[in-house]
């Protein structure tokens, strides 16, 4: 059999076409665990045991594989597994390297400052901050793909009667609040019922505030967390806030300075302090009545503020009061990328310190007006919760978040290891840490681009060549990527090689891989990536699956790789 491609009107290419064969490190294995070229359940069993990790696995494990080849006719009618029935098993999502059961196994009675949360940035943008459309689909999508962090602007309709959800300042459209509210009510626990935390950016003067509050209550109803808890130590935990939805903002303007004023008279009032941190007091001072338009607004600010499970701050007074513990109220700040890069050279501790009891969200930075997006780990490996991403944005960057947040299930919670939460020892990422374990990468073959795209999408008058780039993201001491060779004209390319990547802080680190094909004169074609959370790696050998640039998987291209640990590590 030939493959050919014409390469003008007369003329044409033929390449010999290979077919899906095994390599031969898999023959040798095949062959180390299997009788007259048959391998029994007994065999396979001792394979996924010993090569595979499979340490729990039995019977009926192996009976499960059995079954998932019997559709390839390579299945004996004795129960033996030949060669490529092995080979198929190896390559199918029945061997994927994260947990198939997709179930939460992370301790989720924590309380929320502890767990890392799916958060996006401008959640209503369907493309760049400058002029794209705003709608629901956005945030709809997000929903359905974990994301449990929802943006929202909101500012006063052209006419002042009404809220509508747009990026101010630019030429992007608006859209309607209340169907934005609808798809967040609708959509918010399709992945998971752990919480969904609406942050909302308000540009609303006092009466526009009260309207929204009336439409939020009137939307979410018994979903919308209001807490009258008097202990505010710390926040619920993600299992206390189950199948609701918090609202988090600032407190409004006018809230603010009414508290200040009160402080200053000193007079006396009834507080009940919940565990955000909101106090429910009288609006009314000792010897003053308001009158009737300012008792209004003050009324709607009221309201409002009533709804405000989570309340936002910024850093603008300093960074001694930015980053203060509160032991009585613990709080949420908002900082872009670029305060937290500068801040971490100094005070890395302090932040890890501060994210122990309050949130951090960090958003990107305002230039960037294409909807791209920074390293993630800028924000995790100092405990930030919050690192909000435009998940419209394509790159390598959102790969990673996507990456992450595999883990626990998908469910939009990763609890943060236990190095970011130790309040004895500090974590401090810009100290040189000891090597904890090494990750050990074989990449041995790849296929399935042949079925998912056209014969010429790569390469216009040849198989194509492709090459994997591999990678670790994690701390600055563990980030490191490396290539394989090219291999030409193959659509089931062999590649053998082995990587080694040294880590220090594994449990923040993820693994990467990026398929390309090799062109001279232009820029190299995409052809799948994933991105892997290492404390949820299998080890073995494993149908590691990849995705296009936005993270849908692909249907059928795939690589076989081989993860092991050395030494082995417990995360």
């Amino acid at each position: 059999m030939s493959e050919t491609f014409k390469v003008c009107f007369c003329c044409s290419r033929s390449f010999k076409e290979k077919t899906r064969q095994p390599p031969g490190s898999i023959k040798r294995l095949f062959e180390a665990y299997s009788r007259n070229g048959k391998m029994s359940s007994d065999d396979l069993l001792r394979f996924v045991s010993e090569v595979q990790g499979e340490g729990h696995a039995g019977m009926d494990y192996v009976q499960g594989i059995f079954n998932s080849v019997k559709h390839h006719n390579v299945f004996h009618i004795h129960g033996f597994v030949h060669l490529n029935a092995f080979y198929r098993y190896l390559f199918s999502d029945t061997n994927s390297p994260l947990p198939l059961s997709r179930q939460v196994h992370h301790d989720m009675k924590a309380p929320l400052a502890h767990y890392f949360v799916y958060t996006g940035h401008n959640s209503y943008l369907t493309g760049n901050q400058v002029n794209s459309r705003s709608s629901v689909e956005p945030i709809v999508q997000s929903l359905r793909k974990g994301v449990k962090v929802i943006e929202l602007d909101l500012w006063p309709n052209p006419s002042g009667n009404a809220a509508e959800v747009r990026h101010g300042g630019t030429l992007t459209s608006h859209e309607d609040l209340q169907k934005c509210l609808n798809a967040i009510k609708e959509n918010a626990f399709y992945v998971s019922d752990y919480p969904v935390i609406v942050t909302l950016e308000d540009h609303l003067p006092p009466n526009l505030q009260g309207k929204v509050a009336k439409m939020l209550t009137r939307t979410f109803r018994g979903m919308l967390f209001r807490s009258d808890s008097e202990s505010c130590k710390h926040f619920p935990s993600p299992e206390e806030l189950k199948k609701k939805i918090l609202i988090s903002t600032k407190p409004p303007k006018e809230y603010l300075e009414s508290q200040a004023i009160q402080s200053s008279r000193r007079t006396p009032v009834d507080r009940t302090t919940s565990w955000s941190g909101t106090i429910n007091m009288s609006w009314r001072g000792e010897n003053k009545i308001p009158e009737e338009d300012e008792e209004d607004e003050e009324s709607e600010a009221v309201g409002y503020r009533d709804l405000i499970a989570i309340h936002a701050g910024n850093c603008k007074s300093g960074l001694e009061d930015c980053l203060r513990d509160d032991p009585e109220k613990p709080r949420r700040i908002s900082v872009n990328e670029q305060w937290v890069e500068n801040v971490v050279r100094t005070r890395g501790s302090d932040v890890v310190r501060f994210t122990q009891r309050n949130l951090v969200r960090i958003y990107p930075k305002g230039t960037r007006v294409d909807s791209s997006n920074y390293d993630p780990h800028v924000g995790w490996t100092y405990g930030a919760q919050m690192v909000a991403f435009n998940m419209q944005g394509h790159g390598k960057q959102l790969w990673i978040m996507q990456g992450m947040f595999k883990a626990n299930g998908g469910c939009g919670y990763v609890k943060k290891p236990r190095i970011l939460l130790d309040t004895q020892r500090l974590f401090d990422p810009c100290k040189r840490l000891p090597i904890k374990t090494t990750l050990k990468v074989k990449i041995f073959t790849g296929e399935g681009w042949d079925l998912d795209f056209p014969q010429t999408h790569f390469d216009q008058y040849s198989p194509p060549d492709f090459f994997v780039k591999i990678g670790i993201a994690g701390v600055p001491r563990d980030t490191v990527s490396y290539r394989t060779e090219t291999a030409v004209d193959q659509w089931f390319p062999i590649w053998k090689q082995e990587f080694l990547f040294q880590l220090s802080v594994p449990e923040l680190a993820l693994v990467w891989f990026r398929v390309q094909d090799y062109d001279n004169d232009t820029h190299n074609d995409f052809a799948g990536q994933t991105c892997l959370p290492l404390p949820e790696l299998k080890s073995g050998i494993r149908a590691v699956r990849l995705h296009d640039r936005a993270g849908k998987p692909y249907k059928n291209s795939r690589l076989l790789v081989s993860f092991y640990f050395d030494p082995p590590y417990t995360f």
